[in-house]
């Protein structure tokens, strides 16, 4: 199945099929994250935004970080218009691969596997964390990697969400489409930073509406407009 197409979108069956062809799908990057820096050539990129505040101390039951951590976990918080992401809910968050389909001006698409290699999830005195990084899979028009971190300030009860990505130009299928890239892309990525919070901060002020995906299809992440999903039911 090609990884890029001009017009409709890839059908449930496709989609299914490329998800679980990236089980042996490799990074398409070999340098260290900690040399993945603007001095070596990377692009490091990102947001930092308040979705709201909660009553002081650890994360309430049901509040705007609980709500937050299910939107970042179920990858709601997407804008579809620029990424839209297909994934099978029922494996679990670490090694997730899930494909993303980056579209542009409206009728061009491309699929670009991501893995999730690690989450993070602490709780101290001062602080709550949650978040994961995912990493560009081979056939990707990016390579790098990307974290999403949920924090809450216990003193405060101010919750905050973090995007911090460090990239480079992956692999295109045409010249013409790395070219637009280079010219239109960072424009795409500015919106969907800026996108990004704001649909969060949404799914916080709403209970879940509905179940991330039917039985025994994928989920398809997000909704044009943001609505909270249930955590998975396991059978």
């Amino acid at each position: 199945m090609s990884d890029w197409r001009i017009g409709r979108s890839w059908t449930e069956a496709e989609l299914q099929s490329y998800v679980a062809s990236l089980r042996d799908r490799p990074v398409n990057f070999e340098t260290p994250i900690e040399e993945m820096v603007a001095e070596n050539g990377w692009t490091v990129d990102g947001s930092h935004d308040q979705l709201g505040t909660e009553p002081a101390g650890p994360p309430a039951p049901d509040g705007v970080f609980e709500r937050a951590r299910q939107g970042i976990i179920n990858y709601d918080f997407s804008d579809p218009r620029i990424v839209e992401g297909h994934f099978d809910p029922k494996v679990p968050l670490v090694g997730r691969d899930m494909v993303l389909e980056i579209k542009a001006f409206g009728i061009m698409r491309f699929l670009g596997g991501v893995r999730v290699h690690s989450v993070r999830e602490e709780c101290t005195d001062e602080q709550s964390i949650f978040g994961y990084r995912y990493d560009t899979l081979r056939g990707h028009i990016e390579r790098g990697y990307e974290w999403f971190l949920l924090t809450k300030d216990h003193r405060t009860g101010e919750v905050w969400f973090q995007i911090e990505a460090h990239w480079q130009l992956g692999d295109f299928p045409t010249w013409w489409s790395r070219l637009g890239f280079r010219l239109f892309g960072e424009n795409f990525r500015r919106i969907w930073r800026h996108e990004a919070p704001l649909r969060l901060k949404k799914l916080t002020e709403k209970q879940p509406q509905k179940d991330i995906a039917e039985p025994g299809r994928l989920a398809h992440r997000g909704d044009p407009t943001p609505r909270p999903t249930e955590p998975v039911r396991r059978t």
